[in-house]
């Protein structure tokens, strides 16, 4: 890889690692610290994914108009101001206001660093996208781990890291990302769009959606596992250490399984493969599921549902960047990881709604069948473009 994506991969993970020292907390804080009921904590989590999609489009929008590190920049000033002020400010009332800013900044940057990858490493293809996706699943599972033996000191010290390490990645920006964008073809992401891409820019949105709308499905599936079925694990006996180990294991599994993702990669070359792999393999996991009743039955559905995660969640942003018309690169990309967010947002409410009326093997026997519709979205999604293309 360019020795440019290696400082991206830096900046992510270290950006990301931030993020997460808190949000894995967040319910335990409101609930056992502040006083707020579950219900009351599960609303705020909302207001804060909600303004992380508006920042995914915010921060998509402003990297075709300004370029990835004004966009960058401003987005993570956001996230660093805001977490300093709550280092030392951490009432109910500033903690809702600050959550949500937080979430905006953050949700900036994420789109910024998929679009300035893949304007780094145009001929990577899917390879800049997957490093900046493993980049932001090591911040994940560091943060989570920090936060966890920070929360086990002082909450506070958890605010106080958090704004350092929003420091840490501003001024990686601020040294280390000029000098990336100042190599670049700036047209190449920050220009408009001419006449003659103006059909494809209609047909290349409409197709964005259908692709997007199977990915939505993805993550609502993948979301209850942050939801209906943690509390699933609690009712059968097992304790919430082993459940986090579920997801050192999804962590571990993400970076240990790259050689295989090269292999396949490699072989096939299809993003959209890809994702009919990934889907195939996630819907062995919620059958698996059914019959999961034990520690050692859900870790192995976890490392089957990670096999589909590690072709899917690559594939689809490499996908969205292949067919964006010039200058809307940003945009694109902003617009698919909103509907990301959204899934993490509406699955665990959904799949909440399911399992209080019925069984919870209702809401995996759903999600089978939901899962049914990507490989139609992923199939039918550029199809109108494959005939102008062949058309012109």
């Amino acid at each position: 890889m360019p020795k440019h994506i290696w400082i991206l991969i830096m900046g992510m993970a270290i950006n990301v690692t931030g993020a997460s020292f808190i949000w894995p907390l967040n319910t335990i804080y409101m609930h056992n610290e502040l006083g707020k009921s579950l219900a009351f904590a599960g609303i705020i989590l909302m207001f804060n994914q909600g303004f992380a999609i508006l920042g995914n489009l915010v921060g998509g929008t402003l990297f075709d108009k300004l370029g990835g590190y004004k966009t960058i920049m401003l987005g993570i000033s956001i996230s660093m101001t805001s977490a300093a002020i709550l280092a030392f400010y951490n009432s109910i009332l500033p903690y809702i206001i600050l959550l949500m800013t937080i979430g905006l900044g953050s949700g900036m940057v994420k789109p910024a660093m998929f679009a300035l990858a893949s304007s780094v490493w145009p001929e990577g293809g899917r390879r800049a996208f997957n490093a900046i996706y493993v980049a932001q699943n090591l911040g994940v599972a560091s943060g989570a781990s920090l936060g966890g033996f920070f929360a086990s000191i002082s909450f506070s010290l958890i605010f106080v890291a958090n704004a350092v390490t929003f420091l840490i990645f501003f001024l990686i920006v601020l040294f280390k990302f000029r000098p990336i964008e100042e190599k670049l073809d700036t047209f190449a992401y920050t220009g408009g769009i001419d006449q003659a891409e103006n059909i494809k820019d209609q047909s290349s949105f409409r197709a964005l959606i259908i692709l997007g709308i199977g990915f939505l499905i993805c993550w609502i599936a993948y979301s209850q596992w942050q939801s209906t079925i943690s509390s699933y694990t609690q009712e059968l006996g097992i304790s919430v250490s082993h459940y986090s180990v579920l997801w050192t294991i999804n962590g571990v599994l993400i970076v240990a399984g790259q050689p295989l993702v090269k292999w396949i990669t490699n072989l096939i070359p299809s993003p959209k493969v890809h994702i009919y792999m990934g889907n195939v393999i996630f819907l062995l996991s919620f059958t698996y599921m059914l019959f999961a009743e034990s520690f050692a039955a859900f870790a192995t559905a976890m490392v089957i549902l990670t096999l589909g995660e590690i072709l899917v969640w690559p594939a689809v942003p490499t996908l969205a960047d292949q067919i964006a018309p010039n200058g809307k690169s940003g945009f694109y990309q902003g617009l698919i990881n909103s509907i990301a967010t959204a899934g993490r947002m509406v699955g665990p409410v959904l799949g909440g709604l399911v399992v209080d009326q019925f069984h919870i093997h209702y809401l995996f026997l759903g999600l089978m069948f939901m899962l049914i519709i990507p490989f139609f979205t992923t199939y039918i999604y550029d199809r109108k473009l494959l005939k102008q293309t062949i058309t012109a």
